[in-house]
């Protein structure tokens, strides 16, 4: 069942304001975070738990996915 994302309040960063070309990310739902590509806001969207994604973001902040 996929979770009911209708009250999602999607944002994409003030970097990328000009842009399409980048996601948009929705942290108002409880537990969860949304994601989705800011070029087709009605197509596919990513969820994770929001620790998971917490876990992801302190992770790019540490450098852990760095080429």
């Amino acid at each position: 069942m996929s979770p009911d994302l209708s009250n999602a309040e999607f944002h994409k960063s003030s970097l990328t304001a000009n842009s399409n070309d980048c996601v948009e990310v929705a942290t108002n739902l409880p537990g969860l975070v949304a994601v989705r590509d800011s070029k087709d806001p009605s197509g596919p969207t990513l969820t994770f738990s929001a620790s998971r994604w917490n876990a992801f973001v302190n992770g790019v902040k540490l450098g852990t996915f760095d080429v």
